[in-house]
């Protein structure tokens, strides 16, 4: 009989894949002090984890555990090293939030370009014969974008920038030309020289040591006046400081943000006040049907790992 810790609830749907199977103990954990998950910890065999930092401490006393499988496709909040030093697997929903993203890429570019929030106000405080006085807003039609990292989301989102007729640029050491060629893309190896053209950026790469602070003032300088960029996937990537100056000397138009540096950023953070940023919860995923999909995959993931038919695509390579 596995024993299964279920870190924080997830969609009920992933809960009964559990219930049909009778090799499976689960327990849901809400509370996350540290003694009480050390206990729970002991002896269990796979552990469904969302956003709470599993750390070295935490993985030294999961004496059995042989799998993590992470409710979504970050996992920065995980002691990688660890894991491999104990030989356990860490698995991803690799399939489930690429649609969820993409669509919030473009709730955001939409958002910022056509100014929507001050055509609704506008009608809402009854100065509606005032729209020849509201500034102009822009298209998407025919702009140039640039996709920061080609993995599931950014092919998901070659496709919807397709539908707008932007020409896109991907910017990915990792892929060869000819993939970004199938998708419609145009691939990139020098990113100073290709942002200087584009309108719109979206970021969709991991956080590491490469990607930390790597769109910063000197990548901003370059910028047009009227780009827009997006990050969706990890904060830290943009230097937060430099992205607020950028903004507030008009060195570009506007940013959209659903990852943070640190979350939820403090109040003193100075984009929170800054009405050329639109800013999300770190909830591009939060939709009914990805958060469906994401629990479902989650916890497929573990069985399929205890029954030997574990996808290598939902596999981190640590």
């Amino acid at each position: 009989m596995k024993k299964i810790l279920i870190i924080k609830n997830i969609h009920q749907s992933g809960i009964d894949l559990l219930k049909k199977r009778d090799d499976y103990n689960f327990e849901i954990i809400e509370d996350l002090k540290i003694e009480n998950l050390k206990k729970k910890l002991a002896d269990c065999d796979a552990i469904s984890l969302r956003t709470f930092n599993f750390n070295q401490n935490l993985i030294e006393a999961s004496k059995k555990l042989k799998i993590i499988s992470r409710h979504g496709v970050g996992y920065d909040n995980v002691d990688t090293n660890s894991l491999k030093k104990k030989g356990i697997t860490l698995a991803i929903t690799a399939n489930a939030n690429a649609d969820s993203v993409s669509e919030h890429v473009f709730f955001m570019m939409l958002n910022i370009s056509r100014g929507i929030g001050i055509y609704d106000q506008t009608v809402k405080s009854g100065n509606f014969l005032n729209r020849s006085k509201l500034p102009l807003s822009r298209e998407l039609w025919n702009k140039k974008i640039l996709i920061m990292g080609f993995g599931r989301i950014g092919k998901n989102l070659i496709k919807k920038c397709k539908g707008f007729d932007m020409e896109v640029y991907v910017y990915d050491p990792y892929v060869k030309e000819e993939v970004i060629k199938n998708f419609g893309g145009i691939k990139i190896d020098d990113l100073y020289d290709c942002i200087k053209l584009m309108d719109y950026v979206s970021v969709h790469m991991p956080l590491n040591d490469k990607t930390k602070n790597l769109i910063n003032i000197k990548v901003f300088n370059l910028m047009k006046k009227t780009s827009i960029i997006v990050n969706t996937s990890r904060g830290g990537i943009i230097n937060e400081i430099d992205l607020n100056n950028a903004l507030n000397k008009n060195i570009i138009f506007g940013a959209g943000l659903d990852v943070f540096e640190k979350e939820p950023p403090d109040s003193s953070n100075p984009l929170l006040t800054n009405k050329k940023a639109f800013l999300s919860p770190h909830s591009a995923t939060y939709t009914n049907e990805c958060v469906e999909r994401m629990g479902k995959e989650t916890i497929q993931n573990i069985i399929d790992f205890f029954d030997g038919k574990l996808n290598k695509s939902m596999i981190v390579n640590l």
